[in-house]
């Protein structure tokens, strides 16, 4: 398992696991939860630009239909075509085999990221 506590975690419920300049990005167990069922995954493709802050994909569930945002800026260098052939894989796996993509960081990372206990502050 994922240690939740080495991750980094957004307002907008997404979490950064750092290797060197590259961030992989998922959703929060408590965003997949919220969510309902996965049925559909859209992501950015590999050598896109993306800026923090800004949509980069879409997440549809049975309840609802909800905009994936970019934690950082960079380029994206892989998406997981696993979740997007298998969306249920980010309601089951959302810490392992249910990340969405990698990016390579540009620039310093954003001031607002939160640790593990601030994050679960923040939806409790």
């Amino acid at each position: 398992m994922t240690d939740l506590t080495a991750l980094s975690y957004t307002s907008e419920h997404e979490w950064i696991a750092l290797d060197g300049d590259i961030a992989t990005v998922g959703i929060t167990d408590f965003a997949a939860d919220k969510l309902g069922d996965v049925v559909f995954v859209e992501l950015p493709g590999a050598d896109s630009a993306v800026t923090a802050g800004d949509v980069c994909g879409e997440i549809e569930s049975t309840k609802s239909v909800g905009e994936l945002y970019a934690p950082i800026t960079g380029t994206v260098v892989e998406v997981n075509d696993a979740v997007v052939d298998d969306p249920s894989l980010v309601n089951a796996e959302p810490f392992a085999g249910g990340w969405l993509i990698k990016i390579r960081v540009e620039g310093d990372l954003p001031g607002d990221l939160l640790d593990r206990a601030a994050y679960e502050d923040l939806t409790a």
